[in-house]
């Protein structure tokens, strides 16, 4: 009986303890914790884990690292406050959002070492003119994967060629509407950033054409299946499309002819930090070549740290999914954001498609 006792004492001690350090950590994030703690919120598996226990040794800092789904998860977390976050990882395409409802604090690029090593041609963007709230983190394009054991590359070169009856069935659509129903405009000649009314009933009737090509409308899934073999086209990320034919050398990815989108991620500063020395220090870290090619590496995603670039594989800097010709990046376009209603059209516009599956 009294081992029973001091063995549920034990139980009871251990309990409270965890407790308290559950609590301690709460406390930290929601009040701002002490000056060493710096609060990262970024994409799911988007780092390397061991550059997080690298800069913790080198500064001292102690990272607290969440992640996000979304970009619209990440954006109304912020929004509602209470949880703090000192650094974080927006897309392009919801940055303009977030910088006129105040949630992005402007950088102070003369704290930034790296700036320069960036690739010009990601800087300066519309979303974010002259980085003033925003630098790339990792960047890609959007296109179409071919299996070439079932189809010969020459038959698809473009998003119009994905309407060819002969393709019915093999089509796996990324369930995404900017996506989805930007590749139905650029395939009509429009701009995947298109507003008008009209254009935008034109493109969703033509991507509904597209219903009996397309196998099925996934989102990660997608690279499963193609690896396995299991379907013969998918539309994808460039870094998704570059993992997919590492494993499956049948794989091809093409950057379309009539248009792509080009995205970044990005470094960013939101307005609920309490540790700006140490958010820019984790961005000065995060720019140093050797940690960015690392965590390119790692990532499997393109950097835009152009020094990082000349550190890596030549195998990986020749990969046309990850870092395409400048040529052939002539009619990719930035997604913009188009306001809170004008999403809300392309959401229902898509969902009609996908209950009409």
């Amino acid at each position: 009986m009294k081992r029973l006792t001091i063995f549920l004492m034990t139980i009871i001690i251990a309990i409270i303890i965890l407790a308290g350090l559950k609590g301690l950590v709460s406390a930290k994030m929601n009040t701002g914790g002490d000056e060493n703690t710096l609060i990262i919120y970024n994409w799911g598996d988007y780092i390397d884990p061991e550059l997080l226990t690298k800069f913790e040794e080198e500064t001292g800092y102690y990272v607290i690292y969440e992640t996000f789904d979304s970009n619209e998860a990440m954006e109304t977390k912020i929004s509602q406050g209470g949880t703090r976050y000192d650094l974080v990882f927006p897309s392009e395409s919801i940055i303009p959002k977030m910088i006129d409802k105040n949630l992005l604090l402007p950088l102070d690029h003369e704290k930034i070492i790296g700036f320069d090593q960036l690739s010009d041609f990601l800087l300066d963007q519309e979303f974010d003119e002259k980085n003033q709230y925003t630098i790339p983190y990792f960047w890609g394009t959007v296109g179409i994967m071919v299996n070439t054991k079932e189809f010969p590359l020459d038959q698809i070169k473009s998003w119009k060629d994905l309407w060819n009856p002969t393709l019915n069935n093999e089509i796996l659509l990324m369930d995404g509407a900017r996506e989805s129903i930007g590749m139905a405009l650029q395939s009509l000649g429009m701009s995947l950033n298109e507003t008008d009314a009209d254009q935008l009933q034109q493109a969703s009737k033509h991507l509904a054409n597209l219903m009996p090509n397309t196998k099925a409308i996934l989102t990660d899934e997608i690279k499963t299946l193609m690896i396995n073999g299991e379907a013969s086209i998918g539309i994808g990320y460039s870094g998704d499309a570059a993992y997919v034919a590492s494993q499956n050398p049948d794989i091809e990815y093409v950057l379309p002819k009539d248009g792509s989108a080009v995205w970044t991620d990005n470094f960013a500063i939101p307005s609920t930090m309490k540790n700006e020395e140490g958010a820019y220090a984790f961005i000065n870290f995060m720019l140093r070549s050797e940690n960015a090619k690392q965590n390119a590496e790692y990532v499997e995603y393109a950097t835009p740290n152009e020094a990082a670039k000349k550190l890596l594989d030549v195998e990986v800097t020749t990969n046309k999914a990850l870092y395409p010709d400048p040529e052939d990046l002539q009619n990719v376009e930035h997604y913009q954001y188009l306001g809170l209603e004008m999403m809300n059209e392309y959401n229902e516009l898509f969902l009609n498609i996908k209950m009409g599956l």
